[in-house]
């Protein structure tokens, strides 16, 4: 470093609160425990129906199979209470787009009052689904659609034996939809909140039905369905229009704040060899002096978290930026130890972690805000394939990424040039702003939903549009 940097340096010390920099670099240790939830949840699946409920039925007037997979009508009909009713024995699952169940119609009876519909555990098990509220049924005697009341509104067409039927909830449209011999009927609006069970009904001398909850094949391409309905929305996306100079100088300032430099000199040259060239009005600018502050310097302590570097990158902020290691005990010195530590259990150096480990994190034990972390860390000493482990988050590049997160928002924080009540923008990009608002509105629209549908993470979404295009 030159006598100028030094000097630059001085001037960081002075002007740095170190205090207010800690604060802020605590949002890091929060996303190391949501990395450590993401991975917990999706590991975690909903449990499905599988098999008719024999113990919430109407069993005096059908006959389960031994399976559980078969209903037959065993009695005859004499009035609207007297119905043959059984329900899965699990609840439709809703962290998903969709949920389908299909029923073969073996016989159709003397009658063919069979119907396929969804009900709330707390309904009469006597009653045809649709017949009360709550409930929702497409019935096969008439093709009408019951949703609540006692009498069914016009929908489909009638299906007797040698019919396959369906019934599925939409969860992003919030809809019910049926289908008959793998088409689809129709849909409508889905009205009934909570927990809603796959119900099957017969109502006539030797009706029989089989169901199918997915251990076969369905007769409907309930995934081609999915495709569908995720194209409408991302057509819906695709006519909005964005100006390219907005997107432009999101990127760039993206690009600035996490100190990506080589990647910046390219979209620069890339961007004014268009046709035409992408300019910026002034209203749109964003400030890119705050943003290229120590660029050089981030870009180069960036790349050594990145190689798992740890001591290098170390030695670099004792040399540039001394204030933001000095205190041992800081968020940012314990993120770097414990990189440390993983990359060492990543090359099967496991007695070197082990007094690593009781060298620098030891110093953290019994430390509010970094214990269950430093217990996670110790863990992964435990499995012979830590990799594939509970805690193999630890080992991906995208653990390495959010350290250099953490190392890039404290070196931004030294800068002179910001007030005190200013440097929470250094914890996010005006691009990742923008994408935090998306998730808030995404969340907050599941919740209106009843936290029905496929739980939004953003990850998932960028990744899956990455591929798409």
């Amino acid at each position: 470093m030159n006598s100028t940097a030094n000097s630059d340096n001085g001037r960081r010390n002075e002007n740095c609160d170190a205090g207010n920099g800690q604060d802020l670099i605590l949002h890091f240790l929060d996303k190391v425990r949501l990395s450590r939830g993401d991975a917990m949840e999706e590991s975690e699946g909903e449990e499905s129906p599988t098999e008719l409920n024999t113990i919430n039925s109407a069993g005096g007037f059908l006959i389960v199979s031994p399976d559980k997979l078969s209903v037959k009508y065993t009695n005859t009909n004499l009035h609207g209470h007297d119905v043959g009713v059984v329900q899965a024995n699990k609840p439709a699952p809703f962290k998903c787009l969709t949920y389908y169940f299909e029923i073969f119609v073996k016989d159709a009876g003397v009658k063919g009052q069979i119907a396929i519909g969804f009900t709330k555990e707390s309904f009469k098990m006597r009653r045809q689904p649709g017949w009360e509220v709550n409930s929702c049924g497409y019935h096969g005697d008439d093709g009408y659609l019951y949703r609540g009341k006692g009498i069914g509104e016009a929908f489909g067409p009638t299906y007797s034996t040698g019919d396959t039927v369906g019934g599925g909830i939409n969860y992003g449209s919030q809809e019910f939809f049926f289908t008959k011999n793998g088409a689809l009927v129709g849909k409508i609006p889905k009205d009934i909140k909570g927990h809603l069970f796959p119900t099957v009904a017969v109502h006539s001398q030797n009706e029989e039905v089989s169901v199918n909850f997915g251990k076969t094949k369905f007769a409907f391409d309930v995934k081609g369905y999915e495709a569908s309905e995720r194209n409408k929305q991302q057509m819906a996306i695709d006519k909005i229009s964005i100006p390219p100079n907005i997107g432009y100088a999101l990127v760039k300032a993206y690009l600035l704040h996490y100190g990506y430099e080589e990647t910046l000199n390219a979209f620069n040259v890339a961007t004014e060899t268009t046709v035409p060239p992408i300019h910026i009005a002034q209203e749109n600018a964003i400030d890119e002096d705050d943003s290229s502050y120590a660029l050089h310097q981030r870009k180069t302590i960036r790349q050594l978290v990145r190689d798992g570097e740890i001591n290098a990158a170390l030695a670099r902020l004792r040399e540039w930026y001394p204030q933001i290691v000095q205190e041992e005990k800081s968020v940012v010195c314990f993120l770097l130890h414990c990189q440390k530590f993983i990359e060492l259990v990543r090359v099967g150096k496991l007695e070197e972690g082990v007094k690593y480990g009781r060298l620098e994190l030891a110093k953290f034990v019994g430390l509010t805000g970094f214990q269950d972390i430093v217990e996670d860390c110790f863990a992964l000493l435990v499995y012979r394939k830590p990799e594939e482990s509970s805690l193999g988050y630890f080992l991906e590049d995208s653990q390495r990424e959010l350290v250099a997160d953490a190392v890039n928002a404290a070196i931004l924080s030294t800068n002179p040039n910001k007030k005190d009540e200013q440097r929470s923008c250094h914890l996010h990009s005006h691009l990742e702003v923008l994408l935090r608002q998306l998730t808030v509105c995404c969340l907050e629209r599941r919740s209106l939903n009843g936290n029905q549908g496929e739980t939004f993470r953003l990850h998932h979404v960028l990744n899956n549009n990455s591929t798409r295009r």
